[in-house]
């Protein structure tokens, strides 16, 4: 199996090494990189490559990690209990399987994704250390070991909002996706645009880019952000002299909604605009 990227994900290099790295070693791949740069539509695109089914965790700051394994439904149970059912005879009607069970007892070579696992509790990463490293785990309550035939491939994605603990980190292929250079994002936009007009994206991007550049920005837009910008820009019909006008009166970009994304950063831009006013 080898993963060259795929008709709708542009890969670079070092990333494609990356993850035939990971399907090699079956460690888990760590991907970390600004929101919106494609961590979690990695998993995607590596799961159609490779023709494996795709196990989504998706996780919260109220996850915890024996979630990933199974619950136990005690109190599902003492209910059933007191109403006769029948389903109380047997503990496993209360076990709730959960996604490393589901991964390990896949009849076919999963791709897990554990998404933004920097979400939870700093402990949580921890807790996950022993069932990622060994691939197995126990249920005390069936007294049955879960382990994995053949070790799955984990994807972990990582926002940066908090630290990882070293022992995770230790166990993991890491790989952080830089943000897009031009050429590489003239790539990208081919693949989701692949007729649209060159002089279009040209003043698109240099806006983009411009955007990205102004010093104070809070929240940089990202790749996801420029193509949903380049959709509302087709679905308007704007006229290329809206892109193409260089007035720094006007500093805030047409349909600005889509990139910059709160109130802080689209004020910068109004005082960006109207310092240029008062000094022309």
């Amino acid at each position: 199996m080898q993963f060259e990227g795929t008709q709708n994900y542009v890969a670079s290099d070092d990333l494609k090494v990356a993850v035939n790295a990971v399907v090699k070693l079956r460690r888990p791949l760590l991907i970390k990189g600004e929101p919106g740069t494609g961590k979690t539509v990695l998993a995607h695109e590596i799961s159609k490559a490779l023709d494996a089914p795709l196990i989504e965790w998706n996780i919260k700051s109220t996850t915890k990690a024996h979630q990933g394994l199974y619950e136990y439904d005690a109190v599902a149970r003492l209910r059933d209990s007191q109403l006769g059912d029948e389903r109380v005879h047997d503990i496993k009607n209360y076990i709730k399987k959960g996604k490393l069970w589901d991964a390990f007892t896949s009849p076919k070579l999963p791709v897990l994704l554990i998404d933004e696992v920097d979400k939870a509790d700093i402990e949580f990463p921890n807790d996950l250390l022993q069932e990622l490293d060994r691939m197995e785990f126990y249920v005390y309550e069936t007294q049955e070991l879960i382990k994995a035939a053949e070790r799955p491939i984990v994807v972990i994605t990582s926002n940066n909002e908090k630290e990882l603990p070293d022992a995770f980190l230790r166990r993991c292929f890491f790989h952080y996706i830089k943000f897009p250079d031009r050429e590489t994002m003239q790539e990208i936009i081919n693949v989701h645009f692949p007729d649209i007009q060159k002089i279009l994206v040209s003043r698109a991007m240099d806006i983009f880019y411009e955007v990205r550049d102004v010093p104070g920005l809070k929240k940089k837009p990202s790749t996801s952000e420029l193509l949903d910008w380049l959709k509302l820009l087709l679905y308007e019909d704007m006229p290329l002299e809206v892109l193409q006008n260089k007035d720094p009166t006007k500093a805030i970009p047409p349909l600005h909604g889509a990139l910059l994304k709160n109130e802080q950063d689209i004020m910068l831009f109004e005082r960006l605009a109207f310092m240029a006013r008062r000094n022309s």
